[in-house]
């Protein structure tokens, strides 16, 4: 075992500055390391993967503060992933408890997830980049999913820590063209495995019959036409080779600028208006005659989709009227270093800066911007009958996330988890939202590199937050959606637009005797078993109910299939306003569990919470009333429309298979803590949170049905309401408050109160003037 210390030598001399030392003699440390060996687990290679580099006595820490724990293993690098194997992953395999992923192990990180690597030299941790002249004695990996990695490299050999650190810096970091993507590599080995069903019922969207039934499914057939003009990508390689637009659009039109200028279909509501999106005609130096040709040419799609008092047509430009791509990547840089903590010692030093650096970042503030966008796109819809049309230069980026967050809040089929990946099919994936870059896949340009797809999914998990029964998925389905983007065996989330994967696909064609099978991210069953597929399910949606034709008025297609709405009828007999309120926020959060919204105002609809008492109101307006009052937003601001429309409808009870609007003053934006949290032990609540709340419930619905059952003498052999719900939620004293991810992790002992900087703290009128502290006060 390493310790972190000081070796005295003869006469009492120390050395200079502390380093880590070993306390075995180096005889100790060779039979330990044939012991490691021995214990060592074996390398599974995915089809195509191939092993590049490798080390052995390699040091993983655990992160602890004053002693350098860890287990010793080997570090591997392939083309697809960096991995650890040490001598307890065998125990960790064993524990069925775990939420495994088949594909990607706890100690393997894609290559494709890497963010920073850093290098430790003499106690002083850099960047490293390129070709070094010097190797670190210890390697610290930041991966794009908020974990983080520690390795020692001290007792590795010379020789192996140069080329362990070289490989993973070369194939992490280095530029790459597409074709060398491991998802070719993958696709191309597994042509003859067992082939899964690779739409999983999801709607693809790569077929004209795709689109006719999705205006089939909105009633919006009769204002608007599927066409297949650009069958072959002829008019525009941007645009999917199927889309809808408005009936009295000649076909002529569609080529004339390439696609740009072209309103284009998203979504039809129950009164028959609809929600478009246009690329920006091309702003290049140009004669006049091309300029008024331009100009006639939209005075003329505008007259087509602007009838009034028939069709009423609002604009919406994305591109000058709201956030930059520039604001929400600035936003997110700041935003992830709260959560990329290297030890306890980092963490429990910025908790007492905490809401300051949250507020600094933006993050929260861009989420409720796109939120409050989306409503009043809705209230134009809804409310004002009207159409919209959003404008944007290339329409996939910011026309992409508002018009699916209209839709998840408009559309209860989009909250079932078949119609939400129908949604990302139709809206990003054909949209052409350019994951290669703004996931920076090939790494050559991180100016492109913008998380507006993990954007959308903070949204919607702000929703799904505040209204879990409207939706049949949980947040663990979102947080693992997240974390597919990074996994180069799903073609899902790795190309630019329909057309460059369509053109990979014939080019291998012509190589190879058989087209690559290329995975879709919606077939779970690659990533999980089906038991921890049923996490990924919501045991408290609300089923839609059936009803006869007559009852349906606005809703207009059958609600989800397969769990016979048991569930539905049993939460019913809970008061909305409780279920809400206990699902939404949890139990009370301990001393160490940070508060994962701004407090500044209580909101009408969830009076108190957070950990705040009564004594200490006076002293948080002086701290923090000033510097986050912009995060509010003040009725002044928001036009009259808005403030009726939303107002009115948080008024009335919720209807879960209707309209669904978030609330989205500054308090009810909350940070996601499963994404960003379920790394860090400290963050962690043993027996509480929203998890434990959700075990409760159910363990509670479960003894209503068993009283229903002997009232209605029901066979007992119809199953018990639990028979759907993942067994790990029973027992709710041994999950984590970031459970599935963090089941049975260790309970951090530190004090109450944080010891950094507490004494450097004044009076209250000292701790008002203080810009960046703030002492994070626990619910006692």
């Amino acid at each position: 075992m390493l310790g972190k210390g000081v070796v005295g030598g003869g006469g009492g001399t120390k050395a200079p500055k502390p380093s880590f030392v070993s306390y075995v003699r180096p005889e100790e440390i060779h039979t330990n390391e044939k012991e490691v060996t021995e214990k060592e687990v074996t390398l599974h290679l995915l089809p195509g993967e191939q092993l590049l580099c490798e080390a052995s006595t390699v040091l993983k820490y655990v992160q602890e503060d004053s002693c350098q724990r860890g287990i010793y293993g080997k570090l591997v690098c392939t083309d697809f992933k960096i991995a650890f194997l040490g001598d307890d992953d065998s125990a960790l395999d064993n524990d069925e408890t775990q939420f495994k992923n088949k594909v990607i192990g706890e100690n393997d990180i894609t290559l494709h997830c890497v963010d920073q690597i850093y290098g430790v030299f003499d106690e002083k941790k850099k960047t490293l980049f390129g070709q070094l002249k010097k190797y670190p004695e210890k390697l610290i990996i930041h991966c794009k999913d908020l974990r983080v990695f520690h390795f020692c490299l001290r007792y590795t050999k010379e020789e192996e820590v140069k080329r362990i650190v070289s490989g993973i810096i070369h194939h992490t970091q280095a530029p790459k063209l597409l074709k060398r993507l491991f998802l070719f590599s993958y696709a191309a080995a597994a042509q003859n495995h067992a082939a899964t069903d690779p739409r999983n019922h999801t709607v693809m969207f790569d077929t004209l019959k795709d689109w006719c039934w999705e205006l089939e499914r909105t009633k919006g057939s009769v204002k608007y036409k599927a066409v297949s003009v650009n069958e072959g990508y002829k008019v525009c390689e941007r645009l999917p080779a199927y889309f809808v637009v408005p009936t009295p659009l000649p076909e002529e039109d569609l080529s004339r600028f390439q696609g740009h200028g072209i309103p284009l279909w998203c979504w039809s509501c129950h009164n028959g208006c609809a929600l478009l999106k246009m690329s920006a005609l091309p702003k290049k130096e140009q004669d006049d005659g091309l300029s008024q040709m331009q100009k006639s040419f939209l005075d003329g799609i505008y007259k087509t989709i602007h009838r009034p008092p028939y069709e009423i047509v609002k604009t919406e430009d994305l591109s000058s009227n709201f956030l930059s791509l520039q604001d929400i990547q600035t936003a997110y840089s700041k935003f992830k270093q709260l959560f990329l903590i290297d030890n306890s010692t980092e963490f429990w030093d910025t908790d007492i800066k905490w809401f300051s650096l949250l507020e600094s970042s933006s993050w929260l503030d861009i989420i409720r911007r796109c939120l409050k966008k989306a409503i009043e796109i809705t209230e134009c819809l809804e409310a004002q009958n009207m159409n919209v049309l959003l404008l944007e230069e290339n329409a996939s980026d910011l026309c992409c996330l508002v018009s699916s967050l209209v839709q998840v809040m408009m559309d209860p089929h989009c909250r079932t988890r078949i119609g939400f990946q129908s949604l990302v099919q139709k809206e990003w994936i054909m949209g052409g939202h350019s994951f290669l870059d703004r996931c920076n896949h090939l790494r050559q340009s991180d100016k492109e590199e913008v998380p507006v797809f993990l954007l959308f999914l903070d949204c919607v998990w702000q929703l799904v937050h505040q209204h879990p029964p409207a939706f049949d998925f949980t947040e663990t389905y979102l947080t693992v959606l997240s974390d597919s983007l990074y996994i180069p065996i799903f073609s899902t989330f790795f190309f630019n637009s329909p057309h460059q994967k369509d053109n990979v696909g014939r080019e291998s064609q012509d190589t190879q005797s058989k087209p690559l099978n290329l995975l879709t991210v919606w077939d779970w069953s690659v990533q999980f078993e089906p038991k921890a597929q049923m996490l990924l399910k919501n045991p408290l949606y609300v089923e839609k109910p059936k009803l006869d034709k007559g009852q349906r008025k606005g809703m207009r297609f059958k609600g989800p299939q397969g769990r016979g709405g048991r569930f539905s009828s049993w939460f019913s007999l809970f008061p909305a306003s409780w279920t809400r309120t206990a699902l939404s926020s949890g139990t009370a959060w301990p001393e160490h569990q940070r508060q994962l919204s701004l407090p500044l105002t209580q909101s009408k609809s969830s009076p108190k919470r957070g950990f705040f008492r009564e004594e200490t109101d006076h002293l948080i307006k002086n701290l923090l009333g000033k510097r986050i009052s912009k995060l509010i937003n003040s009725s002044d601001e928001l036009h009259d429309n808005f403030r009726e429309f939303y107002d009115s409808w948080h008024s009335k009870p919720t209807d879960y298979h209707g309209l669904l609007l978030p609330h989205i003053e500054g308090p009810e934006i909350k940070v996601w803590a499963q994404r960003y949290l379920r790394w860090i032990p400290e963050a962690q609540i043993l027996g509480g949170g929203r998890a434990a709340t959700v075990s409760k419930l159910l363990e509670m619905m479960e003894e209503v049905e068993r009283l229903q059952e002997k009232i209605d003498a029901r066979p007992h052999g119809q199953g018990a309401l639990l028979a759907e719900a993942p067994l790990l939620l029973r027992g709710s004293a041994r999950l984590s408050a970031l459970f599935p991810f963090a089941l049975l992790q260790r309970h951090p002992s530190k004090p109450v109160l944080p010891t950094s900087g507490w004494k450097a703290l004044g009076d209250e009128e000292d701790l008002a003037k203080r810009e960046d502290e703030f002492v994070d006060l626990g619910d006692v």
